[in-house]
């Protein structure tokens, strides 16, 4: 029998009361200094890697073009396709984090870029990714879980090309152009954002339409096949990738080492992929940006399961599990190995509640410097962002009530660590989604060298 994987039926309901919605997840220790190490971002390198994507794109665009008519537009126009419907994905996935580039225009230009070559509305997308990233393969509330049990084998050879899910996705933004919204997306989709939902839709039709016109005006299907049309033709190549990220493992578990692979790629794979085959580390600490991957995974190996050493070993796991599921849809994989331990480690500073708290010495905390603070049943964050910039906030973050002591400072910003929310510490408002309330302060002031804060009840 087939589990309702809607997400406003009665299996959404059953994860709330299972303790299994917005719950918190197992994570491998990591020293809380290097962590911060391995979330550094920079422009420069993750602009040349955007640049030879797109270098790569129009090259194989032209070579296209100039193929029109011969044998060699097949091919042409297949790895073009890649680069457009496959490769943009692990480009949107990135950008979309705002981990891949440390400027935060630069995250989301590319990020548009990406959702529009994908089909992808890039608020609805966003917020369906934080949902993802929250309550991963949770029947009934992940949005993005591709293979429901028993998985529909018959399904999977045309969504290569995209024949139903593109579709699907046109059919349901043409819905959000024209106002109607469906019951999946009001339900991870905030109603303020709704109408942004709305007008990216038309914007997208819009776009797709005048392509459509251009074919119809010149009577060629020539701007088609480069706009609009590789978002079906190219899928193939994200296909390839996604499927080795989380089917036919465990679902309903809180820990992402039984829901999600990790698979040892080669060095071209991983351009194109842009690292995601570290997915397991990557849904573990998902503010670490793609270039730091593979040094978290040498930090995290002893605590994972074994990686694949190939994309081939993966799949020959991944096409018996479906076909034993598609027979038996209780049907997991038994045989992974899972190392004992796993606790986060972090830096934490315990006093007495009161009022005004000695902090510790100005000296003992760096600029760029983060602190975790307990007082009794309460839980704080310290941060030094410049030399006489100190800020004392609520611990957690007001959206995924993760501990920001783990997050990235990024300035006089404050990263969550699990969904990459951000906040002003000099304010406490959020400045990027999905987090929407402000965080609250507490006063701070040097007394004597020392870091003395207030706390507020």
């Amino acid at each position: 029998m087939q589990r309702d994987y809607s997400l406003t039926g009665p299996e959404s309901q059953r994860a709330i009361e299972r303790g299994l919605a917005d719950a918190d997840w197992y994570r491998p220790p990591l020293d809380s200094d290097r962590l911060r190490q391995l979330m550094d971002r920079r422009n420069g390198r993750t602009a040349a890697h955007t640049l030879l994507w797109l270098a790569l794109l129009v090259g194989a665009g032209v070579l296209a073009y100039r193929s029109l008519g011969s044998f060699w537009a097949v091919p042409t126009f297949a790895v073009y396709g890649a680069l457009y419907g496959g490769s943009a994905d692990p480009r949107w996935h990135e950008n979309g984090h705002g981990t891949a580039f440390r400027s935060r225009s630069a995250n989301d230009a590319v990020y548009y870029l990406a959702s529009f070559m994908l089909l992808r509305e890039p608020t609805l997308w966003r917020w369906s990714h934080v949902r993802h990233h929250s309550d991963t393969i949770i029947v009934g509330r992940d949005p993005e879980i591709v293979f429901p049990r028993p998985p529909r084998l018959r399904t999977i050879l045309p969504n290569y090309l995209h024949i139903f899910n593109g579709p699907a996705m046109l059919k349901r933004m043409v819905a959000h152009a024209f106002g109607r919204i469906d019951g999946d997306t009001r339900d991870f989709v905030p109603a303020d954002d709704l109408r942004r939902v709305v007008w990216e839709a038309r914007i997208f039709v819009a776009l797709l339409s005048s392509t459509v016109a251009w074919s119809l005006v010149t009577w060629s299907i020539v701007p088609l096949l480069f706009i609009g049309l590789p978002s079906f033709y190219g899928v193939w190549w994200l296909w390839f990738f996604g499927m080795t990220q989380h089917a036919g493992l465990r679902e309903d578990v809180l820990d992402h080492r039984l829901n999600t692979r990790t698979i040892y790629m080669n060095p071209v794979f991983r351009f194109l992929y842009l690292n995601m085959n570290y997915h397991t580390e990557h849904h573990m600490f998902p503010s670490v940006p793609y270039h730091a991957l593979p040094a978290l995974h040498d930090e995290l190996k002893s605590f994972l399961p074994e990686p694949y050493p190939s994309t081939w070993s993966a799949y020959r796991e991944i096409i018996p599990t479906l076909l034993k599921q598609r027979r038996d849809p209780t049907y997991d994989i038994a045989d992974r190995v899972i190392p004992d331990g796993g606790t986060i480690a972090t830096s934490i500073c315990v006093a007495d509640h009161d009022s005004s708290v000695d902090l510790g010495a100005v000296s003992d905390l760096d600029v760029g410097g983060i602190r975790r603070v307990d007082l009794g049943d309460r839980t704080f964050l310290l941060c030094r962002y410049a030399d006489d910039g100190f800020a004392l906030t609520d611990g957690l973050c007001t959206h995924g009530r993760t501990h920001l002591a783990d997050g990235f400072l990024d300035g006089c910003e404050i990263e969550c660590p699990k969904h990459n929310g951000r906040f002003d510490l000099r304010t406490g408002e959020p400045l990027r989604r999905p987090a929407t309330v402000r965080l609250t302060r507490h006063r701070v002031e040097i007394i004597n060298c020392r870091i003395v804060g207030t706390i507020e009840p």
